[in-house]
């Protein structure tokens, strides 16, 4: 019996011991959380800034953005960046993006080449028999986001200006309310007809007419490029939140269960120690009741 609560006592300590590492994890992925998702917040005043500057640009001259587009034939090749994560604890994180892209993938024309970051969400694409041209690491803070960022544009840029292909989406899970994620994709390239007119009807905030200095030509291209960073430090930023959140609900699983098991342990415990108390118990008195029948005997 004692060698029964000794093992009782030890698991009971274990169990508390991984209760707290639980614990300071679920406090790291809710931390982190609000890290990416004020990063996205604050994205949107520069965002808003440079959506009035293409505006500016737009409305001077009606500049044609300088990004081809090509026809939908079925030899073209699309690029896709793909947004999974390399850390653990984030259940079915990286199939439900990867599964979202193949499938989205599959019903366009054309053959993708696709560039994935993190290299579990990679391994998936590459088991699909797609084609992957390119591997990034998936940041671990919020000032590693700019860096990967600039890689990916660095490298999408010189496979664009081959005529590689003119066509780009994005794939990445997004927090939603009352949910982890889910996953959704955005066509980054070409900057169509339908974008330049959304882009000059936004209204202007002052009565004053906006005027480009140094010529719309070169603002439009510096604009252009800043909307697109803006738009893969979003992607990227939604995607990290959205693997916290994940992360973040497999901890509190794991804190309910484990106070689960731990109140049964205690439970049990009690209980084999007050059998062992009334097992002693039991001895005395029937010792008592011997040595009282022993001396009325004589």
């Amino acid at each position: 019996m004692s060698d029964t609560t000794a093992a009782f006592r030890r698991k009971i300590s274990g169990a508390g011991d991984l209760r707290s590492v639980v614990r300071t994890m679920k406090a790291l992925a809710a931390s982190s959380i609000g890290q990416y998702e004020a990063s996205v917040h604050a994205l949107e005043d520069y965002t808003r800034t440079v959506e009035l500057g293409l505006s500016a640009c737009f409305r001077e001259s009606e500049p044609t953005v300088p990004v081809p587009v090509r026809g939908n034939s079925g030899g073209e090749t699309i690029g896709a960046v793909v947004f999974g994560s390399d850390q653990g604890l984030v259940g079915q994180f990286n199939d439900v993006v990867a599964d979202y892209a193949i499938q989205k993938l599959g019903a366009l024309p054309g053959e993708p080449a696709i560039w994935a970051v993190g290299e579990r969400v990679h391994g998936r694409l590459v088991d699909a028999g797609l084609a992957v041209v390119g591997l990034f690491p998936v940041p671990s803070a919020v000032n590693a986001i700019a860096p990967l960022v600039g890689q990916i544009q660095l490298e999408s840029e010189s496979h664009r200006t081959q005529h590689e292909y003119t066509r780009v989406y994005l794939f990445h899970n997004r927090p939603r309310p009352g949910a982890l994620y889910e996953p959704v994709h955005q066509r980054l390239l070409p900057l169509d007809a339908v974008w330049q007119q959304r882009l000059t009807d936004v209204r202007w905030p002052t009565k004053m007419r906006p005027e480009v200095l140094g010529g719309v030509d070169g603002a439009l291209g510096e604009l252009i490029r800043e909307y697109l960073f803006i738009s893969l430090f979003r992607a990227c930023a939604e995607s990290l939140a959205s693997e916290n959140s994940s992360r973040l609900a497999a901890m509190q699983r794991a804190d309910k269960n484990i106070d689960e098991l731990l109140q049964h342990l205690r439970e049990t415990f009690h209980r084999l120690r007050q059998q062992r108390i009334d097992e002693e118990l039991f001895d005395v008195i029937s010792g008592y009741d011997a040595l009282a029948k022993g001396a009325a005997s004589t």
